[in-house]
Parts: C-alpha cells; sequence; structure tokens
C-alpha cells in the first residue's frame, strides 16, 4: 500500500517537482498551494504525512497548516520545507516533527521522509501500547474492587 502525503507550496514548480519525485519512489501525493486548501485536504481524506512549505499567504502559513495536520484524528507525521532555515527550533514547538532546508537532494530528501515515517509510526504504536495497557490495567482494578 502506497503511503499518502499531503504536500503544500505555493510555489508551482516546487510542487509538482517535489509530487513527481515521490511519486517515483511509491509515495500517493496529493497538493495544496495554500494552507486554506491543505486544511480542506486534510479534513477530507486521511494523509500518513504532511509537508509544506512555511512562507505562503503570509510568513508563517505553514504553522497554519501544522496546526491543522495536529487537530485531525489521524495524525500524520509533518515536515516543514523551507528556504529560510532560521527558525531555530520554533517548529518543533509549533509541532512540525522535522525541518527540510530547500533546496534539498533527493536522496537526502527520501532519507529524512522514510525516517520521519519510521519514527512517527514507532510513536504511534507505543502510545496505542500505553493506553491498551492503562485500559487493561484498570479493568484488572475494577474486577478486583
Amino acid at each position: 500500500m502506497k503511503r499518502r502525503i499531503l504536500l503544500v507550496d505555493d510555489e508551482l514548480a516546487i510542487l509538482l517537482t517535489l509530487k513527481a519525485i515521490l511519486e517515483m519512489h511509491n509515495f500517493e501525493v496529493d497538493t495544496a498551494a495554500s494552507a486554506k486548501e491543505a486544511e480542506r485536504k486534510l479534513n477530507a481524506a486521511e494523509f500518513d504525512m504532511v509537508i509544506t512549505d512555511m512562507r505562503m499567504e503570509h510568513e508563517t502559513a505553514g504553522y497554519d497548516v501544522i496546526r491543522a495536520a495536529r487537530a485531525v484524528a489521524y495524525n500524520p507525521a509533518t515536515a516543514i520545507l523551507t528556504a529560510y532555515p532560521a527558525l531555530g527550533n520554533d517548529w518543533k514547538a509549533r509541532g512540525a516533527q522535522q525541518l527540510l532546508v530547500k533546496p534539498v537532494n533527493t536522496q537526502d530528501l527520501l532519507r529524512q521522509l522514510e525516517a520521519l515515517l519510521i519514527t512517527h509510526q514507532d510513536a504511534m504504536m507505543r502510545a496505542i501500547k500505553q493506553n491498551s495497557t492503562k485500559t487493561t490495567k484498570r479493568e484488572a482494578v475494577k474486577k478486583a474492587g
């Protein structure tokens, strides 16, 4: 099964180039040219990952996309793609899991995306396991009580 990515960038050349590269490497890619369009798409379908440019409608529109991705129940991995890497650690505090700096070498990009997907999936599995352990403990306490 192909992993689904929502790719968000207002520069058409970057959007189409990255879409083609990712599709050649077995990703299913949907695109959005603005934060508003990305928010609509995040609510209409499920994605394994969201990659967003930072500067679109305004200087920090990428954070709007990250916030929208964090709000959906299916919890996609998130990355900011920017030509302005001087964000410090603010991107982490705002919910992004990876910072990708343009221009990016194709092999480096693919390696970083794969690593992010694996790390994100592991974190989700740990959270599920913790929740099921808590539920099991509560059920045992109820039965014993």
